[in-house]
């Protein structure tokens, strides 16, 4: 899958990080990223709907998630390009279901994990969204400014990825060092 971002459709850009209270060598974002239970993703935040595992036609690992950012149902098909133990590099092309219809937002979902010392590392859950082509249509069709629809999908992105980023590294953290998921935060 392409990456189609550039200024002129960038929507929002935000980068939250948070302690992982484990040693480097336990963490495996792409395991745990690639075998998520649903319950798990529903507990890291509170507007997460669902979320499961697939493929690809290819083979491909996909994440598939259901959240709402905003007031915009999302319906999330994120296709790992890149999955390592410190690092997983999502790319989807989303549904953005709202009252005033249905259209596509890329979205670029990036997990990373940095050493900072024996014991602890340093998570960082980044998302970049950018309009497509049915996107601008859409907000034609609709009379939405696109710098307006980017403020409004910058503020929603920034606070939901504030809520989910230290539940994702505390449940990193609870699966690095127990093997299981359900441990409480």
């Amino acid at each position: 899958m392409e990456i189609i971002q550039t200024s002129e459709n960038a929507l929002s850009h935000s980068t939250v990080t948070a302690i992982i209270n484990a040693p480097i060598e336990k963490v495996n974002i792409a395991d745990w990223l690639l075998n998520l239970p649903d319950a798990e993703y529903q507990r890291c935040s509170t507007q997460h709907i669902g979320a499961a595992i697939s493929t690809t036609f290819d083979g491909e690992p996909v994440s598939l998630n259901v959240e709402t950012i905003g007031d915009a149902l999302m319906v999330q098909h994120y296709v790992a390009d890149v999955y390592r133990p410190d690092y997983c590099r999502m790319l989807s092309i989303s549904d953005s279901i709202t009252q005033n219809g249905r259209t596509k937002v890329q979205v670029l979902w990036e997990l990373k994990a940095t050493k900072i010392d024996e014991n602890t590392c340093l998570y960082t859950n980044e998302i970049h969204a950018t309009a497509t082509p049915e996107m601008f249509e859409y907000i034609k069709e609709h009379g939405v400014n696109l710098a307006d629809a980017a403020a409004a999908r910058q503020a929603a992105s920034d606070a939901h990825n504030h809520e989910e980023t230290p539940n994702f590294a505390k449940s990193i953290e609870n699966k690095a060092l127990t093997g299981k998921y359900n441990q409480p935060f």
